[in-house]
């Protein structure tokens, strides 16, 4: 087979194919180390179809970025479903119109992050679930690399790509600034953890995957058999702490959680939350509490709740008073006591 008929397969689709792990490259230029088609990157027919599910609210034109993204993606076959958040202008006529292809669904009430994905969950179809934000963009073989790790490593329950912040327009040439490595434990006093890899430079320095701790919600594959055993993301969370916590479920159920650096994906970060202020800290408060509750052992709980009581409540209530924060300081006290009053 000749490498221009190869091409030709792999962007008309006629036969599905996955690469193994091909370096990540933007918008379809191969980087310099990248290998030639033919002799350094053999492919491996597969017939795993993959769901792509994306939510959008308020976002349309951000979303149509994304899906002309997984255009361009030569792992097939892929389907899509979009799930419109109940947006105060239906999309639906835009979506069906550029992207025939793609799955619509739209609810009439705002389902938050998880409700939203789990919405499409009784329409996907694939042997594999690829939840991705709709402020991402995907690099190139960003989902057979990805498929790729699964092969590797049987054990592997979720699995997420690097993620790095979209280059803003006009910042010129320059390392991806790295958004997402893999993330650090929760620790049992504080609640809190950190983001591997955030904020530095990408050169090369995560480039084998590896285990971490939980999945980045912005970009995560999870295969159908897994999410039968350890069940859907929890909706009641609505906005934040869904992915650490699903990440805790599935290794629960007997799986690992992984990231692969080969898997690269560009983040518009928080184009839609940032908007949201008192909302957004009523639920990472509520939720971070939520979470403590539901993932460590008494012990544990106690001891947070002595450092909840003793250093972050009282922190959080001098500072948001000292600013005149005062949505905000409602929000925090409301999340603290949603877990009271739900105990």
């Amino acid at each position: 087979m000749s490498e221009s008929t190869l091409l030709n397969i792999l962007s008309l689709g006629e036969k599905p194919v996955r690469w193994n792990a091909v370096p990540a490259s933007k918008n379809g230029q191969a980087l310099p180390e990248q290998c030639s088609i033919l002799q350094k990157c053999p492919v491996v027919w597969s017939e795993s179809l993959v769901t792509v599910i994306t939510v959008n609210y308020n976002e349309a034109e951000v979303t149509c970025a994304l899906l002309d993204s997984i255009r361009r993606q030569p792992y097939r076959p892929v389907e899509v479903i979009v799930v419109d958040n109940a947006s105060r202008e239906n999309p639906e006529t835009l979506f069906r119109s550029r992207y025939p292809e793609v799955t619509f669904l739209r609810s009439e009430q705002n389902l938050g992050f998880a409700g939203g994905n789990n919405l499409a969950l009784k329409h996907a179809t694939g042997a594999y679930l690829f939840f991705v934000n709709n402020d991402a963009e995907l690099t190139d073989h960003t989902i057979g690399n990805l498929l790729q790790l699964f092969e590797n490593q049987p054990q592997a329950g979720i699995v997420s790509p690097l993620i790095c912040y979209a280059p803003e327009a006009g910042a010129g040439a320059g390392p991806d600034l790295i958004q997402y490595a893999g993330m650090t434990p929760i620790h049992p006093l504080t609640g809190r953890n950190r983001t591997i890899g955030n904020r530095e430079p990408d050169s090369g320095q995560y480039s084998e995957p590896k285990q971490t701790a939980y999945a980045h919600g912005a970009a995560m594959m999870v295969p159908r058999r897994v999410l039968d055993l350890a069940g859907p993301m929890q909706e009641d969370f609505f906005l934040y702490y869904e992915e650490l916590d699903w990440s805790e479920r599935i290794r629960k159920a007997g799986w690992q959680v992984w990231v692969q650096p080969l898997a690269k994906v560009y983040h518009k970060e928080s184009l839609t939350v940032k908007k949201l202020g008192a909302l957004k800290t009523y639920f990472l408060n509520r939720n971070r509490v939520w979470f403590m509750r539901r993932h460590f052992g008494r012990l544990q709980r106690i001891g947070f709740y002595i450092y909840l009581g003793l250093v972050l409540a009282p922190k959080n209530i001098i500072v948001y008073t000292l600013h005149g924060e005062w949505a905000n300081l409602r929000a925090f006290l409301r999340g603290v006591w949603w877990n009271v009053d739900e105990g």
